[in-house]
């Protein structure tokens, strides 16, 4: 059975399991990892996506300081 099942999907692609009885995007990770990802965003500003340099194009770049003497 899984032969064919294996050659079925060959031939004609799998069906997407990455999608809930609405037809939204489920993905299948455990809490741990979503806590992971969202502690990470949270720790670091270099994974923080509104900190990134591409979002601020066009803004004026901060003034870079002068030495002292």
């Amino acid at each position: 059975m899984s032969l064919l099942k294996s050659l079925g999907d060959f031939l004609l692609g799998k069906d997407p399991d990455i999608f809930d009885d609405k037809g939204n995007v489920l993905h299948k990770l455990p809490k741990r990892k979503w806590d992971e990802w969202n502690d990470r965003i949270i720790k670091g500003a270099e994974y923080n996506w509104r900190e990134h340099v591409g979002q601020q194009a066009g803004a004026t770049p901060p003034p870079i300081p002068s030495p002292k003497k």
